[in-house]
């Protein structure tokens, strides 16, 4: 996993990624919003938080 997806905000299936406390759900938490954000025509860097 890249050292920089804790950078990755927001809510994904109703749960704030960044409060997530299991350490594999926050991984596939963070996978989900990568696949779906552009998905849904949204930029990766308004997702990639800096």
């Amino acid at each position: 996993m890249n050292p920089n997806a804790s950078k990755i905000t927001g809510v994904i299936c109703g749960y704030r990624v960044e409060e997530i406390e299991d350490e594999l759900m926050q991984k596939i938490r963070y996978l989900d919003k990568l696949v779906d954000e552009p998905a849904k025509g949204k930029a990766k860097a308004k997702i990639l938080r800096k």
